[in-house]
């Protein structure tokens, strides 16, 4: 083994570097957020020769006090915490005290900076973090720093570099990020001497969203909140319109500092499952206010992670604040009005079948039988059963259905009119319909049903529709914890990873709610006895991976969004197909069936479910109007 050596102070602060500054945006991002904790409103930035040539930050905030200059550029100097406690409740982008030394240890620096209080500003000069000069200078109140002959000392770094035009970009992106998370600060890009991007300080989010992204997307966001306690979530997500291809339109910001985190991700992700085209990745920017002490911000150099202390609870949130927004948004676009729908209204239909006054009164007919009076019996519903305490005999009588009643007799009563009375209300939940009941005109092309409304035409696309029944159907069941079961004819026995082992035991309890019944079989192996009975015969080794895999992506979650995508593949197979004919009554029903789900619009898969197509734009079809 070779001897052990000291490292060189010059040497460590190379090594440093390397993990806080990759490139050119790492220093932009850290410099742009000095700039933000010194409260500056104004930020201008400005590049050459993508950022390698020069970098410089202006800023008019508080600025450095003078003897703190020095203090700055060297290793873990800060003025956000003076002890390990405070690392707990940070309110600030920097902390470590890293960001300066370790781009001052691989660059040519030059800094000035005045504070209020001083009618004077300091200039400081440095090559590779030693200081070449230091000496007072009129100045304006606010930083200026300049980073130029980037990685100049350590050659091997620029290999590891992208093209010009590429960390160009990187830059761009950064800048944009920023002035979303921030966008009460003015901020100005300008690359080779060119404005690239100018954002005006405003207290309206939407504002800096048009400026970044363009009239498009501004005009395609919808806005979402939710609030706990603790966490405050809340931002915008687009619509199909706006989908891409990629995820570089999506933005996380918590106490508006710019992250990464799969977890948002994939909460947000998941609850446009059932909106959007399948590989499609949504945009959105998430907004995050959360308590200093439920997060950890200390996890990596360049600080773009967190920890969260309840990611279940994170993730809930995120994903019912934006399911809710999207759910409402496309009912919104269906011009949903309760009163013109729905048939009667339904608090006065639960105020008829609470009607009935007590006490109840009856007729005496013999020994054995009472008649109902003949004012109630309309009221009544189902069933009235009659049990006597000698006999083991009982009769039934059918009547028109609003509620059960039941009647007993007391155990040492009179057996003619000595009755005991228990009646039970059952008051059926009302569903709104979520668009107008159809007059049905036909199918078209065994596939489309058309159906119109006033002067809208409406076509239903017959298998998306019928697959977000069903899908719903299911969907409900596991809320509800009403998954019908099957039992195995021969036991499944699966050998499990030690990973995968380990989700399973965490989470025995989502298993049994999806509705399998599972027992341990020595080691890592689990014998499977029983499965949810969906939607025909399920793979059921698939399907247990399938869970296993979401949960680790998800978290523990909810049981139905843990196995949401496997329902809406189930869904998909035993819904009606396209080119199949369908009768006026099956059409007739499965519009009806469709009007009353939770979100009868897009399929699971997101794809629409009904179109709907107005007089005027078929006028302007048939040039009938301009």
């Amino acid at each position: 083994m070779k001897r052990i050596n000291l490292l060189s102070q010059d040497t460590a602060n190379k090594i440093a570097a390397g993990e806080v500054v990759e490139r050119a945006s790492s220093v932009v991002k850290e410099l742009v957020e000095n700039s933000i904790d010194a409260n500056g409103k104004n930020i201008i930035i400005e590049i050459e020769d993508s950022g390698t040539s020069l970098i410089r930050i202006s800023d008019d905030g508080d600025g450095i006090h003078p003897e703190d200059m020095e203090k700055a550029f060297m290793p873990h100097g800060t003025s956000k915490i003076s002890d390990i406690e405070e690392i707990f409740a940070i309110n600030t982008f920097g902390f470590r005290g890293e960001a300066l030394a370790s781009i001052a240890a691989i660059s040519k620096v030059r800094i000035v900076s005045k504070t209020e209080e001083f009618q004077y500003g300091k200039e400081m000069y440095l090559e590779g973090g030693e200081i070449k000069s230091i000496k007072d200078i009129g100045a304006n109140i606010g930083t200026t720093i300049e980073i130029r002959n980037l990685f100049y000392n350590v050659p091997a770094r620029q290999k590891f570099l992208k093209s010009p035009q590429r960390e160009n970009s990187i830059i761009n992106d950064l800048v944009l990020r920023l002035a979303l998370g921030n966008h009460g600060v003015t901020f100005k890009l300008y690359s080779n001497g060119k404005e690239v991007f100018a954002s005006l300080g405003t207290q309206n989010s939407k504002d800096t969203i048009r400026a970044v992204y363009g009239k498009e997307v501004y005009n395609n966001i919808i806005p979402f909140e939710n609030h706990s306690d603790i966490i405050s979530v809340y931002g915008f997500i687009g619509n199909r319109e706006i989908s891409r291809g990629s995820r570089n339109r999506q933005s996380i910001f918590v106490n508006k500092r710019l992250i990464k985190s799969s977890l948002i991700t994939a909460a947000v992700e998941n609850a446009f499952k059932s909106f959007i085209t399948v590989n499609k990745f949504p945009f959105f920017l998430v907004y995050i206010d959360i308590f200093p002490d439920y997060i950890d911000p200390n996890v990596h150099p360049t600080k773009a992670e967190i920890k969260f202390f309840d990611e279940k609870a994170v993730f809930k949130l995120v994903f019912d604040g934006v399911h809710k927004a999207l759910r409402e948004s496309l009912r919104n676009s269906f011009d949903i009005e309760e009163d013109i729908y729905t048939d009667r209204n339904p608090k006065e239909e639960v105020e008829q079948i609470s009607a009935v006054e007590f006490p109840i009164d009856f007729e005496p007919i013999n020994k054995n039988t009472f008649a109902i009076n003949n004012e109630l019996k309309d009221k009544v519903t189902e069933k009235v059963i009659y049990k006597e305490a000698s006999e083991t005999s009982s009769y039934e009588e059918e009547v028109p259905q609003s509620r059960s009643i039941e009647i007993y007799e007391k155990p040492n009563g009179n057996t003619e009119y000595d009755k005991e009375i228990k009646v039970q209300q059952e008051v059926k939940e009302v569903k709104i319909p979520k668009f107008p009941s159809l007059r049905l005109i036909g199918q078209f092309n065994s596939t489309y049903i058309l159906g119109e409304y006033g002067d809208e035409l409406y076509l239903v696309d017959q298998h998306a529709a019928h697959e977000k029944i069903l899908f719903e159907k299911y969907r409900e069941a596991i809320m509800k914890l009403q998954v019908v079961s099957q039992i195995l004819l021969t036991p499944l026995v699966i050998e499990l990873g030690f990973e995968d082992y380990g989700y399973y035991v965490e989470n025995k309890d989502v298993f049994t709610s999806c509705g399998f019944s599972i027992e341990d079989f020595g080691g890592n192996s689990v014998s499977i006895r029983e499965v949810p009975m969906l939607l025909g015969k399920p793979d059921v080794k698939g399907l247990f991976y399938d869970i296993i895999e979401n949960l680790k992506v998800l978290g523990t979650g909810r049981t139905v969004d843990v196995k949401y995508d496997k329902i809406a593949s189930l869904a998909c197979k035993a819904a009606v197909k396209a080119n199949n004919r369908l009768s006026d009554k099956e059409m007739e029903t499965l519009i009806e069936e469709l009007r009353y789900i939770n979100e009868p619009f897009t399929c699971p898969h997101g794809r629409p479910t009904i179109i709907k197509i107005g007089l005027q734009e078929l006028e302007k079809r048939f040039k009938r109007i301009q």
